[in-house]
């Protein structure tokens, strides 16, 4: 049986006790001081020997993280020179922005100076939306509606969406006049078919014909564009439902339809308003006078004095009107219907009747 010797412990490891740990909640040192601590030696512990002891750290290990005097003093220049440039940027930018102002405010001086002398301008068109283009002006920008826009840019396809006509003209320039200019609002609206009617209205004169595209269509008529000589529709007038077929016309869309392609002539130019009307019935020939030219001749030579028979027999009634005759001839002061036609007509119309009358009827 082998056993171990008891080695008696020393005294002063015996009594000693360790001391109870405490934790307290502080607030983390710099970094450095915390790698200053970690250079010094650990504290001598008597039960241990020099040869266990861990070797110290040499201080030369961490010469690069131990911040210096020269580098802090080099720091608070830093910071210094930060706020010297902070405070140049900040008066450089109120310049700035006092200068674009004045530019601002000069610029909406010399739009309403065009809007009041009806200027017309050539701008670049930056971009285009659902609505309309914009525009630059300067350092400003403007907004054309797409109902302001000429016709000519829909008339090449008719077909096609406003909105991608209008995004083949991002780049281009456009010929506008100011409409509204408004600083307080910052609104700014251009026209390009108020400059379209300063430059070819003139052309447009009473009894011209010209080829166009129907445009909208509306209860009470519809808008043709007017194809100009050099091929491009750059006016748009109005044909009123009454000049659009010598038929009684109820609903305009059972005549016409957007996209398509009529002969009109003008009637009327407004030059005041920027109107154009236009009719198409009156390059047809009235059906009801062809046959009033069938039925009942002309009689240039008719006279009111003159002692006139019956009906010539050759003429042929048109069914009705000899009852319409009879319901005449009933009323007071009418002593006798007699039939003629002279140059000089006027046509009654109703909502219920259509009727030709002549200055040689009594």
């Amino acid at each position: 049986r082998i056993t171990t010797p008891r080695v008696p412990r020393s005294p002063s490891t015996a009594t000693r006790s360790s001391p109870p740990q405490r934790v307290t909640a502080h607030r983390s040192p710099p970094a450095y001081e915390m790698l200053s601590a970690s250079l010094k030696p650990p504290p001598s512990l008597p039960a241990i020997s020099p040869s266990s002891r861990a070797p110290a750290l040499p201080a030369a290990s961490f010469p690069s993280l131990l911040p210096s005097r020269g580098r802090v003093r080099l720091s608070a220049a830093a910071s210094e020179g930060a706020t010297v440039s902070q405070e140049d940027a900040a008066s450089v930018s109120a310049a700035f922005e006092e200068a674009r102002l004045a530019q601002f405010a000069a610029d909406w001086k010399a739009v309403r100076a065009d809007k009041d002398q009806g200027k017309i301008l050539t701008l670049p068109v930056l971009r285009s939306n659902t609505g309309g283009l914009i525009l630059k002006y300067n350092s400003m920008q403007g907004f054309v509606p797409n109902p302001l826009l000429s016709p000519a840019h829909w008339c090449k396809d008719p077909k096609r969406p406003i909105q991608d006509v209008t995004k083949d003209l991002v780049g281009s320039s456009v010929s506008v006049k100011v409409v509204e200019a408004n600083e307080a609002e910052k609104k700014l609206v251009f026209s390009e078919k108020d400059a379209s009617w300063s430059m070819y209205s003139s052309q447009v004169k009473i009894g011209g014909i010209y080829d166009g595209i129907v445009g909208s269509v509306f209860h009470y008529g519809a808008f043709v564009h007017l194809r100009f000589p050099d091929g491009k529709y750059h006016l748009t007038g109005l044909v009123h439902i009454s000049e659009v077929s010598w038929d009684l016309v109820q609903d305009v869309q059972d005549f016409l339809t957007e996209g398509d392609i009529v002969k009109v002539i003008v009637v009327n130019v407004d030059a005041e308003k920027s109107r154009i009307g236009l009719s198409i019935r009156q390059l047809e020939e009235d059906p009801l006078l062809e046959t009033l030219d069938k039925i009942i001749p002309l009689e240039p030579d008719l006279s009111p004095d003159a002692e006139t028979a019956s009906s010539p027999p050759e003429i042929e009634l048109l069914p009705g009107l000899d009852g319409i005759c009879n319901e005449l001839l009933q009323e007071d002061g009418i002593t006798d219907v007699r039939f003629g036609r002279q140059a000089l007509e006027k046509r009654v119309v109703s909502q219920d009747l259509e009727l030709w009358l002549s200055s040689g009827a009594s």
